[in-house]
């Protein structure tokens, strides 16, 4: 198995879809709901069990798409959110790979090692992943066993 571990964003480690008005906000390019997410895990348990893995030698990514139907200039300020997300709240993590990608890109064709670990709350995601991949259901108990 490759050693890496590569995380979706929304409905994985961010609740965008908790965020009230969520979907409305992003058909009309309003960037608020990825600002307003809260964490669906406990991120210091989170960061730190991903700095130990680090240390064992696993790349650590995030793979998350955009917008469905955003515009290049509201991709881009979605794109910065979501790194400021990420800087807030696992700051401690230094992450070997951040690919916010337009949204439907396969995401096992941006990484660098598409046969390691994927946590993504999406099914198609999941099956079509070439390493293992994980719903978001024990992300914290599932690094602890790996």
């Amino acid at each position: 198995m490759t050693k890496a571990i590569y995380f979706d964003m929304d409905g994985t480690i961010a609740d965008l879809y908790g965020v009230e008005g969520w979907l409305s906000m992003l058909c009309n390019s309003d960037p608020t709901p990825y600002a307003q997410a809260k964490p669906l895990v406990r991120l210091n348990t989170l960061a730190r069990l991903l700095n130990s893995k680090q240390r064992e030698g696993y790349t650590l990514g995030v793979i998350s798409w955009l917008s469905k139907t955003g515009t290049q200039e509201y991709n881009n300020r979605v794109t910065q959110i979501k790194l400021k997300w990420l800087k807030e709240h696992l700051n401690s993590v230094k992450w070997d790979e951040i690919h916010i990608i337009e949204y439907g890109t396969p995401k096992q064709d941006v990484v660098k090692y598409p046969e390691g670990i994927l946590f993504d709350d999406e099914y198609n995601n999941r099956y079509n992943w070439k390493g293992t991949a994980y719903d978001v259901d024990d992300i914290i108990g599932i690094l602890k066993s790996i």
